[in-house]
């Protein structure tokens, strides 16, 4: 029999949710889950693990077996490490998530090249506060914020990409008639300002990754997806770069990677706060719309150029629940 006081564990500190995630992404198997979250030792998990090859049955039957944990602590272990994978696979396809790091290069990333505004003033960050509390929490989630987007590299890049586009002259035509269509916008309250620009970039033709760039996950330029056209995430991060041309603040902005219940798949959308609380701006949906008035996206993370928001619940089937196991 396993011996239950080997060892035992110490509890658990609570050093927060993403070096948790860095944690449990690292060791995903469902004895080394219950080890991070101290319900078993090191030691125990290794006798158990030598039962299992001796038994050949799951190590969670093992560990049942001699009353190690708990048929509750096993479902816990289960559904997180069905979880993991979930939200890996996710922020894989949409995020361009390598790996993560300690690293923080927010302050760094470029912005959108000056010589792009049409913004005669910026807009306030401070006037959009009220809309920010009052738009929280995105899609019922509570979230939880980091400065670290080292791991972001789609989105970085795309940032590069863009400032040299710009800077070596070769976009000049399309960044011209790009301009020319934003300056009309300028000095529009935030709302109508929004509407208009998510109008003008969902005229913008669909077509996949694959068929434009050979690949299956491309975050375009907005000079790139006018020109070629694009997928979800391009019309979000066009939208995104439009209303910061006009003069809107990255915090009043996200560029938001959820889950469209209703298929099953990822998808990309931009939220604005305004003056009249999160809006939703969406190649899907046509019009502008409350974020409020959603209930078939479920936010998996959100992100702008100076931070990225894990967003979780406590719906055990939803991959957004990682967070309450870091606990």
């Amino acid at each position: 029999m396993l011996n239950q006081n080997n060892n035992k564990p110490a509890k658990v500190a609570r050093t927060g949710v993403f070096s948790s995630i860095n944690s449990y992404l690292k060791r995903n198997r469902v004895g080394e889950i219950l080890v991070s979250r101290g319900k078993l030792s090191p030691a125990q998990l290794q006798e158990a693990l030598s039962l299992q090859r001796e038994q050949k049955i799951p190590i969670g039957r093992v560990l049942l077996n001699h009353g190690l944990i708990s048929r509750r602590e096993l479902h816990f272990a289960l559904a997180t490490q069905s979880a993991l994978r979930t939200i890996v696979a996710m922020i894989t396809i949409l995020g361009g998530l390598t790996t993560m790091s300690s690293k923080s290069f927010a302050a760094g990333m470029k912005d959108i090249p000056q010589s792009i505004s049409v913004a005669f003033t910026n807009i306030s960050a401070g006037s959009m506060s009220g809309a920010i509390v009052r738009g929280a929490p995105l899609f019922g989630t509570s979230e939880r914020a980091s400065a670290d987007l080292s791991s972001f590299t789609k989105w970085s890049a795309m940032f590069d990409r863009f400032s040299s586009e710009v800077n070596n002259g070769s976009s000049n035509e399309v960044i011209q008639k790009w301009k020319s269509n934003l300056a009309p916008l300028n000095g529009l309250p935030l709302s109508q300002m929004a509407n208009e620009v998510n109008n003008l970039m969902n005229k913008v033709r669909y077509i996949g990754d694959q068929k434009n760039w050979g690949k299956s996950d491309y975050w375009e330029t907005p000079v790139e997806f006018l020109t070629y056209g694009g997928d979800c995430e391009d019309f979000a991060i066009a939208k995104y770069a439009s209303l910061r041309a006009l003069g809107v603040p990255d915090r009043a902005m996200r560029i938001a990677i959820v889950k469209d219940l209703q298929k099953g798949i990822p998808h990309a959308i931009l939220i604005v706060y305004t003056e009249n609380g999160p809006m939703v701006l969406d190649n899907q949906i046509k019009r502008m719309t409350e974020a409020s008035s959603i209930s078939h996206y479920k936010p998996i993370y959100s992100i702008n150029r100076t931070a990225w928001w894990l967003h979780t619940d406590g719906n055990n089937s939803n991959p957004t629940q990682i967070a309450s196991a870091a606990r």
